[in-house]
């Protein structure tokens, strides 16, 4: 079993993303949880996942539209590979890019 985090900052304002909903599944597309970014961006999934593939699917569009802002990306789907350690996934974002990496 692993633990698993994310955070999520909005790069084009330079603020966290906060009040941004994100569903974990595992790699057949099978809920596990949904959360909501905290005030800094962050969630942290209180229950272990199994080792393997998940995704991790942020509604940006969603987001985004709450605060009159356009984007072109109306959900970002993430897909990562857990394995035996604490796996952090971060996400910059902004109306029309993202980048997505693992961190500590």
């Amino acid at each position: 079993m692993t633990t698993l985090s994310t955070h999520v900052l909005d790069a084009a304002v330079g603020r966290p993303a906060a009040g941004l909903d994100v569903v974990l599944a595992d790699a057949g597309g099978t809920f596990i949880a949904a959360a909501t970014t905290d005030a800094d961006g962050r969630i942290a999934w209180a229950d272990d996942v199994d080792p393997g593939p998940h995704t991790l699917t942020f509604a940006t569009g969603e987001w985004f539209a709450a605060a009159e802002r356009a984007t072109f990306y109306p959900s970002i789907t993430v897909t990562v590979a857990l394995d035996d350690e604490h796996t952090h996934v971060a996400l910059l974002l902004s109306p029309f890019s993202y980048t997505t990496y693992k961190g500590s």
